[in-house]
């Protein structure tokens, strides 16, 4: 495996921590801010801003981001957010020993069987590790990265009927944009050899742009009305599983051809599919009124 693929995976692993970090610092200053307005977005935003904890959350969100870019830069996709992906193992540590929030059993499990799944799915693709990028069309990205920010958006208006589920429905309409800016950017980083600083004037940018500041309005309303642990796993579990699915389908990156890696992958689904059923709250729990 190439030093730059190696050093990129060591970014995945300080873009996990931080990621974990700036959430639950979001969360903090979400919960003590007035209530997002999906009709007031600018106000809403500023007066999320207003909170210090928020704002702190943010700059180490962004300290993240960017260390997310220079991993994608250096290495594979699906490599990167399988390192990523086994660093939510982490949430439930930093929640409870840092943040002292109440992290239930169900909990614990729920975010350790996410991580184990989608690290376990993301290590199956084989013959990732050589090259950083591989090659995709435009029309195949366009295809990938639009339907991923379509169902992100659709489900912002689902979310309200979904009575105590609310949260956790905008936690993955969040993951859906941000897993779609997370395309984009591991796209546009192939480019950069190329474009140079020119990347930042490309078509993709500004759709990176776009997606990240409303998938970032949607994660502080998901924060404020839904259970911190529960939410950001949601969240980061669909933004991992459309970035690992991105290495197949966009980025053209094998998948394992013998029996035993194709059960492990159906292996790791199952524990995905198992996690999400443990982390939503009860269904017999009720909102207040």
């Amino acid at each position: 495996m190439p030093l730059s693929v190696q050093l990129g995976l060591l970014l995945a692993l300080a873009t996990a921590l931080a990621s974990v970090v700036g959430f639950l610092l979001k969360h903090r200053g979400a919960v003590d801010a007035p209530a997002v307005e999906w009709r007031r977005p600018v106000s809403s935003s500023l007066a999320l801003f207003r909170s210090p904890a928020y704002s702190v959350g943010i700059a180490v969100a962004t300290a993240s981001w960017g260390l997310h870019v220079a991993a994608l830069s250096l290495a594979p996709i699906s490599l990167v957010q399988s390192v990523i992906a086994g660093g939510l193992v982490l949430l439930t540590v930093v929640a409870d020993r840092v943040f002292g929030l109440t992290v239930t059993r169900r909990e614990w499990f729920g975010v350790a069987m996410t991580a184990a799944g989608l690290a376990i799915l993301a290590a199956t693709l084989e013959g990732a590790g050589d090259s950083a990028h591989g090659d995709w069309s435009a029309g195949t990205l366009a295809a990938y990265v639009g339907l991923c920010a379509t169902v992100g958006l659709a489900l912002v208006p689902l979310a309200g009927r979904r009575g105590v589920r609310e949260g956790l429905m905008l936690g993955v309409s969040a993951g859906f944009l941000w897993g779609a800016s997370d395309v984009a950017i591991k796209a546009l980083s192939g480019r950069l050899g190329d474009l140079g600083a020119g990347v930042l004037i490309h078509p993709l940018a500004l759709v990176i742009l776009l997606l990240s500041l409303i998938g970032l309005l949607v994660s502080a309303r998901s924060l404020q009305i839904g259970p911190a642990v529960p939410v950001i796993t949601a969240t980061s579990a669909t933004a991992n599983i459309f970035t690992i699915a991105s290495g197949l389908i966009v980025f053209g990156e094998p998948l394992p051809d013998d029996a035993a890696a194709l059960a492990l992958r159906l292996g790791a689904f199952a524990l995905v599919v198992a996690a999400a059923a443990l982390t939503p709250p009860p269904a017999a729990t009720a909102r207040p009124a």
